[in-house]
């Protein structure tokens, strides 16, 4: 299957054009919906939620990922195969999480098709799904020349801030769950909140985090929004107050 990740959203034409170019070229190959609203414009926000997304897509799939606001400029257009994936993409960090986890099988950079149509503005479109398509189809191109992983050894293991905000107000953090204890606490905005095993364990109207689905440390408000009530969006820190 072709998994898409992108930051396009739903609304306009930009996801519903890659599916079309993506059957066009693999037809039969399933194309998922992975997540069409990654944080917009912030393939850092977005690199630690799709290493959190990624255990469980399937071996053999390809990943088509797409947060790219320097679309058009320098950064590399990469296929790097990653854990038995194949993930197909802008070099801007995006990946970097992935392949600091995981390693990196194979890196090349595609080359676009002879006669193509490349625009400079919708590359997901123009460069990446045939990619994609081509690759769930089992053709690695000879054109595609091998080349290192661009790193960004800067960004953290794991990131103590909002990394993303669901439409309940949770917001999601890029601290895996596992790298904290029982007795962490997370100072988010003003408040400083303990850990709860799920939202039924507590009080309507508390605030909390907990191990989310994806692994995940998670700050939540049961049967409320913890974005509202702590005033706190994509991007803001947060504090680790060891036990």
């Amino acid at each position: 299957m072709i998994l898409l990740f992108t930051d396009f959203g739903l609304d306009g034409p930009y996801q519903g054009q890659m599916k079309m170019v993506l059957a066009a070229r693999a037809p039969g190959i399933p194309v998922i919906d992975l997540m069409a609203d990654a944080p917009v414009f912030r393939p850092q926000e977005a690199a630690y939620l799709l290493a959190a997304l990624f255990p469980e897509c399937p071996e053999g799939s390809v990943i088509l990922a797409v947060v790219d606001p320097g679309v058009g400029g320098a950064r590399p257009p990469l296929a790097c195969k990653i854990a038995g994936r194949w993930l197909v993409g802008p070099g801007n960090g995006l990946l970097e999480i992935l392949v600091r986890r995981y390693g990196v099988e194979d890196c090349r950079e595609i080359v676009p098709e002879a006669g193509a149509r490349l625009t400079a503005s919708f590359h997901g479109r123009d460069l990446f799904a045939p990619a994609a398509a081509r690759l769930a189809l089992g053709d690695v191109p000879q054109a595609w020349p091998e080349r290192e992983f661009p790193r960004h050894a800067d960004w953290p293991d794991d990131w103590a801030a909002v990394i993303y905000v669901d439409g309940y107000g949770n917001l999601m953090t890029g601290l895996r769950a596992a790298s904290l204890t029982a007795d962490t606490r997370l100072k988010a905005g003003w408040q400083e909140v303990e850990k709860a095993r799920t939202f039924s364990d507590l009080p309507k109207g508390q605030a909390f985090w907990y191990e989310n689905s994806n692994g995940l440390a998670e700050i939540a408000v049961n049967q409320g929004s913890a974005a509202q009530m702590l005033g706190l969006k994509l991007g803001n820190p947060i504090v680790v107050i060891p036990s």
